[in-house]
């Protein structure tokens, strides 16, 4: 990381270099909490505030990271003195989620400092205050009737928003309206196996083990499934973090799904240019022809089949992966199933995914027996 006079800030390069190498984290996670730090820093830098001990004014931080405007938070330079002159009503610049990321990316920041003591350890007690446990879930308390532990100071309230699924009928108006196998096969692929796009971007054709036995190919896993393993891809696609327990993620298809890429490559091996890739998805009528298709292609393609299909809203691979996991739960899957399913780290990341359909929560309201059935009158 450098400063705007392109020298090289060591502390916060340091603090990177943690992350990616000594955490093993992504780069594009790196490169997040490097933004993060960026407005810290610049934030410091424009109200004559130290950087290492700002910490005790987090709070006009927060309010700086809220109204603060591109020109004053920005990359560039303000022409002005770079101050937040917000007025009663005035539009925030970002939204809390926004804020409440930078917030927890500066407070590790600052937390490497203390540790490689470039930070006081004063600051510290800026950062965090004892708390008691009584707000923790009871598996995460200790076995006193009261425990103590350190809470962030200064916290950012985030609306929890429910996740937006496609609805069934979305994904058929979505299928019908694919003028390809090829898309039609996207639809399917991300709609019934929940693929992320950049982990559908990053298939492989050795991959697709669509066969009730796959054991000529050296895989043990029964029935139709596909692998997603980490590549480095020269079309960008990234797939989920694979571990030593977990190296290469295989995942169960329906016959929709296989019969959807019998279709796909019958159309695919047609064209001169079908066989060329290894990749799953190419680019099939627009240059260049015969190229891995991109994540964001995945992304602009489920655009164009939302306006074809007269949708009221354009649907996201997000959204339909996840009514593939709405469906699954619809279908009686378990969370633990679902989480595997949708390659999820914790069992709490696939909560949001389940989202009841409206058809099974009047099923469920009409489920439950009145008190004169009960009582057997009629």
């Amino acid at each position: 990381m450098v400063d705007d006079n392109y020298a090289v800030m060591p502390d916060a390069d340091a603090f990177l270099r943690h992350v990616r190498f000594g955490r093993d984290q992504e780069e594009l996670t790196t490169r997040t909490y490097a933004g993060h730090v960026a407005l810290y820093l610049r934030w410091c830098a424009r109200t004559g505030r130290e950087w290492r001990v700002a910490a005790e004014e987090f709070g006009l931080f927060l309010v700086w990271l809220k109204f603060g405007t591109k020109e004053v938070t920005g990359v560039d330079r303000p022409t002005g003195p770079g101050l937040v002159l917000a007025g009663p009503d005035a539009e925030p610049a970002r939204q809390p989620a926004r804020i409440q990321n930078v917030v927890t990316g500066v407070r590790q920041f600052l937390l490497h400092g203390i540790t490689t003591k470039t930070v006081p350890s004063a600051v510290m007690a800026q950062l965090y205050e004892v708390a008691e446990d009584w707000e923790l879930p009871i598996e995460a308390r200790g076995e006193g009737t009261t425990g103590y532990r350190m809470r962030p100071r200064h916290r950012v309230t985030v609306p929890r928003k429910k996740g937006e699924r496609a609805t069934d009928r979305e994904i058929v108006a979505l299928f019908l309206a694919a003028r390809s196998a090829r898309d039609r096969f996207i639809v399917l692929l991300l709609g019934r196996a929940g693929l992320r796009p950049g982990g559908a971007a990053g298939l492989r054709r050795e991959d697709m083990h669509f066969m009730p036995d796959s054991s000529a190919l050296g895989c043990q896993k029964q029935g139709s499934h596909l692998h997603t393993l980490r590549r480095d891809n020269p079309n960008g696609a990234w797939a989920k973090r694979q571990t030593m327990a977990a190296p290469g993620r295989w995942k169960p298809v329906d016959h929709l799904v296989v019969h959807a890429y019998d279709q796909y490559v019958l159309e695919r091996m047609a064209l001169p240019h079908g066989p060329a890739s290894d990749f799953v998805l190419v680019n099939l009528f627009a240059a260049p022809l015969g190229a891995p298709m991109t994540a964001d292609a995945i992304t602009e393609l489920l655009g164009r089949l939302s306006k074809r299909a007269g949708l009221d809203r354009s649907v996201t691979p997000r959204m339909l992966r996840r009514a593939a996991g709405s469906n699954l739960g619809d279908a009686g899957a378990g969370l633990d199933e679902i989480s595997v399913l949708l390659d999820h780290a914790r069992l709490a990341s696939s909560e949001p995914y389940l989202t009841p359909a409206p058809d099974r929560l009047r099923s469920a309201v009409e489920a439950v027996p009145s008190p004169r059935e009960l009582g057997g009158l009629r």
